[in-house]
């Protein structure tokens, strides 16, 4: 058996990937401030310091840039619950992946999910790879809300559906924004009490 033989990736290659990476990451930004709809190319091509022209070489489309930012996105989901303890309880586990995308809302760099009608949405439901990471997502999770109901962690009258949506939404939730903006609570207050809204609830016990 012959040695298997690593490829090398030309400077040049490597020098389009980093030039990737930051579209991307300047992408994520804007939409995380602005939103697809306010978000244009004249901006992610001047926060990367490159001509329009240039930009264009690397992405067709504005839609095509912010379906690699939440493309981007769904992996960084996927490390995360990769990287959860198999010993942790599920519930535990849901916690730990609820509280990073809080977290990662508060340093604003969570983009913000496209309106009904937007073409970006059009252009996510027609990408292959977007839609079997947001199943992968979807799927881990939902093994987990599952085993948390069989052992009354969670409530079992509950559809797990409307559980796995209520964890999605707190990735938009406007709630982290109103109590910073408030003032007199710090990110990690912040954090701590939307998770208790969101796994203990608002009633007393």
């Amino acid at each position: 058996m012959k040695p298997t033989t690593a490829v090398k990736i030309s400077f040049k290659q490597h020098m389009l990937r980093a030039r990737e990476e930051a579209i991307v990451q300047a992408v994520n930004r804007l939409l995380a401030e602005k939103g697809f709809e306010a978000m244009t190319v004249d901006e992610v091509a001047a926060q990367v310091g490159i001509a329009k022209a240039s930009l264009y070489k690397h992405f067709c489309s504005k839609e095509a840039l912010a379906a690699a930012a939440m493309r981007l996105l769904l992996r960084r989901v996927l490390d995360v619950i990769a990287a959860q303890p198999d010993s942790a309880p599920p519930l535990e586990k849901l916690r730990a992946v609820v509280r990073w995308s809080l977290e990662v809302k508060l340093a604003g760099d969570m983009p913000q999910l496209p309106g009904q009608n937007s073409t970006l949405r059009a252009t996510l439901i027609a990408n292959e790879d977007y839609l079997m990471g947001l199943q992968a997502v979807s799927d881990r999770l939902g093994e987990w809300i599952a085993a948390a109901q069989a052992t009354g962690a969670l409530n079992p009258a509950l559809p797990a559906r409307a559980i796995l949506y209520t964890f999605f939404a707190r990735a938009c939730d406007p709630v982290l924004e109103f109590l910073k903006l408030g003032g007199g609570y710090p990110d990690e207050q912040i954090v701590a009490l939307v998770l208790s809204t969101c796994f203990e609830g608002l009633c007393a016990r």
